[in-house]
């Protein structure tokens, strides 16, 4: 069991250490569309203006992504900040896999297959059908899709929950038709394969935390047993439910069900095979379970259908969610929460449902559980079954309530905590309640400061990734607009840097802010708690973001 060496030049401060992440708000130099620069922020400005404060990378390579194109996100930002290292995150992997011929020549994939030749039954694939490339990208279904041809496997189902959060709000169809494109040049040569149900992203299956398990049933009803609204393609679903719901999005798209002579064209049956193609976790577990799970209650399932299922990556390991999977998951160890467990520092974490799970699991190294039952309490505070930009206050008040309740027990050397709102709201595409949503924020820092220098302890502002500092799509430097001249609103994380502030209110010069890191990121957090709680950082931990005075 790894412990941590204390420092010998730094006494910890008397007080808790506390890290504060204010999801979704990053720092962006633009004023239109920025929920973060149009809201009343007095404490935000005030840490700004008086405290140690630096830029961090969020995005791209900085959290294990392919490319710095690709935008940050809550997972593996909390991975990033939590572990301490950079890890290959989700989609790397997948990629790697996939160009390899590794995924295809591992045993899941070959079981599900060979499954549909005995059986000559369908493959269907369920997920996010877009390129966001946060809980999954368009080209691995499409590698997946080419792959299954060259085998033999003649039919195949495409459930799409679409997008609309981390790629344009209404880019459905542009995802659908070059798709029905590509799957046409596969029909060419004796294969079948269509898309058989969909439905938005934020109405269908993808659930998390268990926090509307009624979406998971609705998704279960769509894809599994054909029961829907029925229309002849994708498109037709589309284009009729935006005529019928004028401003809606894509991600609130009602489910629908392709059919052919008043039939379903791909319900899940017995002998069939599975593929939920997320690599993501944290919306892949609910349905999962109902897949896998022989005491699942959350919903009727029945007739539950005899599968084989899997998913893209194992989305809990501990869990064992799910039991069958094509590709392995980072393997990430010895996070600051468990080697300051090993050490003895007593500690908390506290978010709504909404990002519970990133304050522990996430945070842990996709871990579920505590690494110690006595020296942890996980605090999770329910969240309201709302639309978000029509309560963007969220739970900020009852976390900071309940924070505070565990900084004055006296019990916990450090804690962290998740307001949501800059992240749940931003993707709502709504500037005026993520201008909200970012004032509640602020609110709650405001009551939590005082009670962090009545203590003598120190806190550090940061956040996971950008989404609120840029609700307009943005191209060429400037603002796009729509035909009527109207700013498209954008509801998917950013690229930009987030905040990273050190409230120290006994500072009196014993460190700085290091100027010579060359690229600081969220990774590199890590060992800056860990110094400030009076430890040295494993010497494989990206570099602390502080020098203690000569």
């Amino acid at each position: 069991m790894e412990k941590l060496q204390r420092l010998e030049h730094w006494q910890a401060r008397k007080g808790p250490l506390l890290v504060v992440i204010m999801d979704g708000i990053g720092i962006s130099p633009h004023e239109e569309g920025n929920a973060v620069r149009l809201a009343y922020t007095p404490t935000l400005d005030r840490l700004l203006s008086t405290c140690p404060h630096m830029l961090l990378q969020a995005h791209g390579t900085a959290v294990g992504l392919p490319s710095d194109s690709d935008m940050g996100n809550s997972e593996v930002g909390h991975n990033a900040i939590g572990a301490g290292r950079i890890f290959d995150q989700g989609a790397k992997l997948v990629n790697r896999s996939i160009n390899t011929g590794e995924m295809f020549r591992g045993p899941v994939w070959r079981r599900l297959v060979d499954n549909c030749l005995r059986h000559d039954t369908p493959l269907h694939f369920i997920g996010l059908f877009s390129d966001g490339n946060v809980h999954s990208h368009i080209d691995h279904l499409k590698a997946m899709l080419g792959q299954a041809k060259r085998e033999g496997v003649k039919r195949a189902r495409i459930h799409i929950l679409l997008d609309g959060r981390d790629v344009g709000e209404t880019s459905a169809l542009d995802y659908v038709a070059p798709f029905e494109e590509f799957l046409a040049e596969l029909n060419r040569e004796g294969v079948d394969y269509r898309i058989a149900s969909g439905g938005g992203r934020q109405k269908i299956t993808m659930d998390r935390y268990e926090a509307n398990w009624d979406m998971v049933a609705l998704g279960w009803k769509t894809h599994v047993h054909g029961q829907g609204e029925q229309f002849s393609s994708a498109a037709q679903a589309i284009t009729t439910f935006r005529r019928r719901h004028p401003g809606i999005i894509d991600q609130d798209l009602p489910p629908f069900v392709i059919a052919e002579n008043g039939q379903p064209i791909g319900k899940i049956e017995d002998h069939h095979s599975v593929i939920f193609f997320n690599f993501r976790g944290d919306r892949a577990i609910e349905i999962s379970r109902a897949f896998e799970d022989d005491q699942f209650d959350k919903f009727d399932r029945s007739p539950r259908p005899k599968v084989e299922y899997a998913g893209m990556m194992q989305y809990d390991g501990d869990l064992k969610i799910p039991k069958s999977y094509l590709v392995a998951p980072p393997a990430i160890d010895r996070t600051m929460g468990e080697l300051l467990v090993n050490s003895g520092v007593h500690q908390f974490a506290c978010s709504e449902t909404q990002k519970y799970g990133h304050v522990t699991y996430f945070w842990n190294g996709n871990r579920s559980g505590k690494f110690n039952q006595e020296l942890e309490e996980y605090v999770e505070i329910p969240s309201d079954i709302v639309p978000f930009e029509e309560r963007p206050w969220m739970k900020s008040a009852e976390i900071t309530d309940r924070t505070i309740e565990l900084l004055r027990s006296g019990l916990y050397r450090w804690g962290r905590i998740n307001y949501p709102n800059g992240d749940m709201v931003g993707h709502t595409g709504v500037l005026q309640s993520a201008i909200a949503a970012v004032e509640a924020v602020d609110l709650g820092l405001k009551r939590l400061l005082p009670v962090i220098q009545e203590l003598h302890g120190i806190a550090i502002v940061t956040a996971d990734h950008g989404n609120s500092e840029e609700m307009f799509e943005r191209k060429n430097g400037g603002v796009v607009t729509d035909k009527a001249g109207n700013p498209k609103a954008k509801t998917s994380h950013t690229l930009n840097p987030v905040p990273f502030i050190i409230f120290d209110p006994d500072y009196h010069g014993e460190y700085r802010l290091r100027q010579d890191l060359p690229r600081a990121g969220l990774s590199n957090i890590a060992a800056t708690i860990i110094e400030l709680l009076g430890f040295a950082p494993p010497e494989d931990y990206d570099q602390s973001l502080i020098e203690f005075a000569k």
